[in-house]
């Protein structure tokens, strides 16, 4: 990774937040095999499944991760996948999430 990439100075892909959010990837990538879809497409999947207030943001930097991704689109959860990805993945458990919240704070449409 370059010194230009964002990632390289993230804090949630630094050290002991890169470690957790890799070990919550890999919980997702289980998910994602036994469904057999990409983790990508089960992440846009869970986000869709949150309701019809939510959309799944994708940024892909090569066309065919896009279209990768976008097949997550048409992917459906059953109850044992939103179960076992919400015990792997629970509210807050990305590592230094609280960093993101000022410029989530950015993003709310409704003011």
């Amino acid at each position: 990774m370059s010194d230009n990439d964002f990632r390289a100075h993230s804090p949630r892909l630094q050290g002991e937040n890169l470690e957790a959010n890799l070990r919550l990837v890999d919980a997702l990538g289980r998910v994602a095999e036994r469904l057999g879809a990409t983790t990508s497409q089960v992440a846009i999947a869970r986000v869709a499944a949150q309701g019809d207030d939510m959309a799944p943001l994708v940024w892909a930097r090569r066309r065919e991760r896009l279209t990768e991704s976008l097949g997550g689109a048409t992917l459906t959860l059953d109850a044992e996948a939103l179960q076992e990805i919400e015990e792997a993945l629970p509210a807050g458990a990305t590592a230094d999430g609280a960093l993101c919240r000022p410029s989530l704070a950015t993003l709310d449409s409704e003011r």
